[in-house]
């Protein structure tokens, strides 16, 4: 995947640097001229990522964004609109840019407002965030991913994936004053869900993340347990077998894994 310089979303920083130690040897007009440019590059962000993202389509794909781009301006109701930015997402994510993908996919959450869409955009940054070693991309997607599962936990409290899925974000970007956020929701919903197959395989995943790879056997055998329909436990198990030195079990859910 070819990685768009995320250039903008590092100028929202310099709303920050007129501040040196109580004075400030800057005249107004350049205090007032920086502080437009940055508000300017916030207001601009996802413009500006997405014409970098541009940059990297070659003909064919640009032509096919040019024409959903069309479709979107053309689109007479909410409902087209939101179609419309689906559709673009879709398109984008096909292209590899998964940010702008989860961009387009947020844009359409916040429309139809519906707890599903939200997921989707959520799970669309998540996986921005996973595939991502660039610090500013990753910063981008786990803060828009945040946002995404929130809405979703908020629209449909019941639905206990989207907490779980929030939980992931943060055992992936942990926040620096609270590194262990992940691992605390994950406790309290266990407490609360001890019979939820999501908990589980989301313990399942931290665990083998952090090598405590007889845990995470436990936590997703636990999880195979409870749902032997869920098309990631066998894959997971797999790895925390193999993790754990045990060969043979890994073997097993690994064909489990690849025949689904």
């Amino acid at each position: 995947m070819n990685k768009a310089q995320y250039l903008a979303v590092l100028a929202a920083l310099a709303l920050f640097l007129g501040l040196y130690f109580g004075f400030d040897t800057k005249t107004d007009k350049q205090k007032t001229t920086e502080r437009s440019r940055s508000l300017q590059a916030e207001s601009t962000g996802f413009e500006t990522i997405v014409a970098d993202a541009k940059a990297h389509l070659d003909a064919s794909q640009s032509t096919q964004v040019a024409e959903r781009e069309q479709a979107l301006e053309k689109a007479a109701s909410d409902a087209d609109r939101i179609s419309a930015l689906k559709r673009l997402s879709g398109l984008w994510y096909e292209f590899g840019q998964i940010p702008v993908a989860g961009g387009f996919a947020e844009q359409a959450a916040e429309l139809e407002n519906a707890d599903s869409s939200w997921s989707v955009a959520g799970a669309t940054f998540f996986n921005g965030l996973m595939a991502s070693q660039d610090p500013v991309v990753r910063r981008y997607c786990a803060d828009h991913a945040v946002k995404a599962f929130e809405s979703a936990a908020s629209l449909n409290p019941a639905q206990v994936e989207h907490r779980v899925n929030l939980a992931l974000v943060y055992a992936e970007n942990p926040p620096p004053d609270n590194p262990m956020q992940a691992v605390l929701m994950l406790r309290e919903l266990e407490n609360k869900y001890p019979d939820h197959p999501a908990v589980y395989n989301a313990l399942g995943r931290l665990a083998i993340k952090t090598g405590q790879w007889q845990r995470a056997v436990e936590r997703l055998e636990k999880a195979w347990a409870l749902d032997k329909n869920n098309l990631n436990t066998p894959c997971l198990l797999a790895k925390a077998y193999e993790g754990a030195g045990n060969i043979t079990k890994a073997n097993e859910f690994a064909g489990i894994c690849k025949a689904r």
